[in-house]
């Protein structure tokens, strides 16, 4: 048996000056999805720029100081109509003022690929929320973040 096949992704734990987090749905009829924004890295790009692409891509963020990595995540499933078996999430923090979502690819684009919104959450909001996140614990591995502070090396957040 071959090794999986897995897509190397960078994340951000958007957060702005009263803590709460920017997160992205996906979404079908059938099924949604909250996710830290971001995306598959593309040849040849560091994980600074592929999160700095996506960051303007998904949620139009463009300035902004790159955080620590501080989570990774591993994710089996198929991805890319089957070109990957999963992806190696690099997740890092990043803080900034609030604003308005306003992604740079436009929202025809964003639904092609399944995403459906992007907006802020509180941290109550997180914690009462009955929906799907990734990762799942995502309330309480936030509440941990903020807490403890950024760990000294990327802490596996699993599934």
């Amino acid at each position: 048996m071959s090794a999986p096949r897995l897509r190397r992704s960078t994340r951000a734990i958007v957060l702005d000056e009263r803590e709460r987090i920017l997160l992205v749905r996906f979404g079908t009829s059938e099924r949604e999805l909250w996710v830290t924004p971001g995306g598959g890295v593309e040849p040849g790009e560091t994980d600074e720029e592929s999160i700095r692409r996506e960051l303007l891509e998904e949620t139009g963020l463009g300035v902004f100081d790159l955080g620590q990595h501080v989570w990774t995540r591993t994710a089996h499933g198929p991805l890319g109509d089957g070109h990957w078996d999963g992806e190696v999430e690099h997740i890092y923090l990043v803080r900034t003022l609030a604003f308005d979502p306003a992604p740079a690819l436009g929202w025809d684009r964003l639904r092609a690929e399944g995403v459906v919104e992007v907006r802020w959450w509180t941290r109550s909001e997180l914690e009462m929320a009955g929906t799907l996140f990734a990762p799942r614990r995502l309330p309480v591995l936030l509440r941990q973040l903020l807490a403890g502070g950024t760990p000294d090396e990327p802490i596996e957040v699993g599934v």
